[in-house]
């Protein structure tokens, strides 16, 4: 192999082939005194100086080739090509000195110095020599081909000078010599280029597989066909609390089990159903797991199955984390993450789990309880302190929880309990009254002292004949009832209850076919100049006439409306209904339409009523928009906004039942108001109450001073008529003093009438003064 050949050999070959050439220093030693004593011995032979010569060169050259071999062996093995290279050719400088003194030997013993022992024992010597080219110089070929040629080519040279055709014959013999040994170091070059490389691709899958086996989160165990191990990795070990996995090496699978339950992390039982487990996964040649829990609180798993050569690989890994993490999931599925109390999927798992077994004779209740103007904590205090004040319930209600007594939160501000076994209603009005004893009682909530007031609704029933969801439902009627009759209470459901809720519910659904099939009506109540006496505007009112209950209040229907969520369906009929009949009506008497607070929860509000006055092509001053506290207080901003964005399109606003809220007085100045209609709360008392006509005087006052006119509502006697004529006088009146509401006909039928009290007014008047 050439020096291009060398260089294509890889790093990790080539320097183990350097190191080689100063590996045997010891035959190298023997031979080169042999050499030296034989060149003595020709000089003793033939008296020929020439001989001397040569065996002092040779010694020299041997003491320095020894010293070269010892240097480098002492030094630490190369770790790049170079150091290796350098060390290659500090070789060859001194073995080509050697070559050249056998070559020299042969040369003077063949040619220069006559004499037949000289001649066969330099030949001799240096074809011995030369056998041993390849099997000591393999790893430079640069080497070799040195030594063939300092060795071999003198002997020729020597035969062929001597003339005569027979060494000239034996001269030209060298040459094959030379390629057979030339050819015979590349071949165990080769061979142990081959070798080394294989050793070395062996020892890397080696190296991988151990890497790879000792970095496996399982823990890995081969059994040999005697059931012994034969490979573990240190995962095993690990798991195993065994130093190397080299002690695992040899032993039997239920040594293994066993020496986990000498340690007391399992018992023996459960060894022996483990060890038959797997031996049964073994031998059927099919997977299996098997989950263990051990007694330090770890658990494994462990896979069996079955491979090639009658080999079985057991794995088994820690699956703490996994089966913990389960278990927290479970967890999180069936219990509230803010109380820890079971949630609804869990509670009527375990509920229906207690009524199916026990003594069938027995009675049960359920009872739901519900916080009492819970909202109002979440707006003014924060979310937070509401769920403090949830969680403090639910430590209260946990503490009545036992082997009887279920407890549950069945989400927001709503919880749940089962009795499992009650005698009769006055056993559970006992058990009810202390549930409510023990909730009234102050609780500290993040420097808040809050006192929890709560709602409830019960169902007694005997056990044969509940179930869950029915008692859930009675007990929810129950609960609406006592939120109906005062709250801080509670009910026991009766069967008027659920006839009640049955009829709500065909109520509802004949309310959204009415809706649907625009079967609602409007009628028109009259707003009343005070001094004209005659019709200016009309309020629009929404009538239901129910196919079989008749007449439907609008008290009764419009809650459900707002319940159900349709409301706003209700309001954008009204309002195009008001709008096309006061298209009809002579100018200038105008319609006033009441918008919900719902209805200003949505952007499409102002399009809603821009889109009814183009239909009916109404001009937009003689529209009215009515608007509640209840609307302003949902969302200020926003519906100041569509307020101002309805009042540009030309319509006008008014402040329905002014002096019913919380802040009205401030709404005067802050909203695009037109008008103000005060509520009949104000017509009371006033005509036997001066300070209630004050107060009415004053809110009129007030309101004219900010340019808004004032509807009076509610006017129902002559009497009340003549007080607001002459103390206080508003500029509208609307009540039943002024006939029920009419149909869009009779408002037109009506339009220039002049109501009678006119007269009246004016003869009170002359009275009076």
């Amino acid at each position: 192999m050439g020096r291009s050949k060398k260089r294509e050999i890889p790093v990790d070959i080539y320097i183990p082939f350097v190191e080689s050439l100063f590996r045997d220093g010891l035959t190298l030693s023997v031979g080169l005194v042999a050499q030296t004593l034989l060149v003595i011995l020709c000089y003793w032979k033939t008296g020929d100086m020439l001989y001397l010569l040569v065996a002092v060169s040779m010694a020299i050259v041997g003491v320095l080739r020894l010293r070269n071999i010892r240097k480098h062996r002492s030094m630490p093995p190369p770790t790049t090509r170079e150091e290796a290279t350098a060390r290659e050719r500090d070789y060859i400088l001194f073995g080509s000195m050697h070559g050249f003194m056998l070559g020299f030997f042969c040369f003077v013993g063949i040619y220069l110095a006559h004499d037949g022992f000289a001649e066969i024992a330099s030949v001799a010597v240096t074809l011995a020599s030369a056998t041993s080219i390849a099997g000591r110089n393999y790893g430079s070929p640069r080497m070799v081909m040195i030594f063939i040629m300092t060795m071999t080519w003198p002997i020729s040279i020597g035969f062929l000078l001597r003339g005569d055709a027979y060494h000239i014959v034996l001269g030209c013999m060298a040459f094959p010599f030379f390629f057979a040994i030339r050819r015979f170091a590349d071949l165990v070059r080769e061979v142990l280029f081959s070798a080394l490389s294989e050793e070395k691709k062996a020892n890397r899958l080696a190296q991988r597989f151990n890497r790879a086996l000792n970095t496996m989160s399982h823990g890995l165990v081969m059994l040999g066909p005697d059931s012994r191990v034969v490979v573990a990795n240190a995962e095993a070990a690990q798991l195993m609390s065994v130093a190397s996995s080299d002690r695992l090496v040899g032993r039997s699978l239920k040594a293994l089990l066993m020496r986990g339950a000498a340690g007391g992390l399992i018992s023996y039982d459960d060894c022996g159903f483990v060890e038959r487990q797997l031996a049964l996964a073994l031998r059927e040649g099919r997977d299996r797991k098997l989950l263990v829990s051990l007694s330090d609180g770890r658990h494994l798993e462990f896979s069996a199955r079955e491979g090639d050569d009658d080999l079985g690989v057991i794995t088994f890994e820690d699956v703490t984390q996994r089966v913990q993490a389960d278990e927290k999931i479970r967890n999180m599925a069936r219990y509230d993450s803010l109380t820890g109390l079971p949630n609804r999927a869990y509670f009527h798992e375990l509920v229906s789990e207690r009524m199916g077994g026990g003594d069938r004779e027995r009675q049960c209740a359920l009872a739901v309880l519900d916080l009492d103007d819970f909202k109002t904590i979440n707006d003014t205090l924060g979310h937070p302190v509401g769920d403090g004040l949830i969680y403090a319930i639910a430590e209260k209600l946990a503490f009545f929880a036992d082997e009887d007594i279920s407890v549950s939160r069945f989400g927001g501000d709503e919880f749940i309990v089962y009795f499992d076994r009650i005698q009769d209603e006055v056993h559970l009005g006992q058990l009810l009254d202390g549930i409510f004893v023990g909730l009234g009682e102050e609780v500290d909530v993040a420097g808040h002292l809050l006192r929890a007031q709560m709602s409830a609704g019960a169902v007694l029933l005997p056990i044969a004949f509940a179930d869950v969801d029915d008692m859930v439902v009675k007990a929810d009627l129950a609960l609406y009832r006592a939120k109906e009759t005062g709250k801080n209470g509670w009910q026991l459901f009766e069967a008027s209850m659920d006839a009640a809720f049955r009829e709500k519910q065909m109520l509802k659904a004949d309310l959204r076919n009415a809706v649907e099939a625009q079967a609602l009506r409007v009628v028109f109540q009259p707003i009343v100049g005070m001094d004209s006496m005659r019709i200016e505007s009309c309020e629009a009112l929404c009538r239901w006439q129910h196919p079989e209950l008749g007449a439907v209040s609008p008290g009764v229907f419009i809650p459900l409306a707002e319940e159900m969520g349709i409301i706003s369906e209700i309001s954008v009929q009204m309002l195009r209904a008001a709008c096309r009949e006061c298209c009809r009506w002579p100018e200038p008497i105008g319609v006033s339409v009441n918008l919900s607070a719902r209805d200003f929860r949505d952007a499409d509000i102002v399009a809603t009523v821009r889109d009814a006055l183009k239909v009916s092509g109404l001009a937009p001053e003689r529209l009215e928009i009515e608007v509640t506290e209840t609307a302003i207080l949902d969302d200020k901003s926003s519906t100041r906004q569509y307020l101002e964005e309805i009042r540009a399109l030309g319509v006008r606003i008014a402040l329905d039942d002014f002096g019913t809220g919380y802040s009205s007085l401030s709404y005067l100045h802050t909203l695009p108001l037109d008008k103000v209609k005060i509520d009949r709360s104000f017509l009371q008392d006033i005509t036997v109450d001066a300070r209630s006509l004050e107060l009415l005087k004053g809110v009129v006052s007030l309101s004219r001073q900010v340019g808004l006119k004032v509807t009076m509502e509610g006017v129902e006697t002559f009497e009340q008529l003549c007080l607001l004529a002459h103390e206080v006088h508003p500029d509208l009146l609307q009540g039943f003093l002024f006939g029920a509401a009419l149909s869009p006909s009779g408002i037109e039928t009506m339009s220039s009438t002049v109501w009678p009290f006119g007269k009246d007014l004016e003869q009170a008047r002359s009275v009076a003064r």
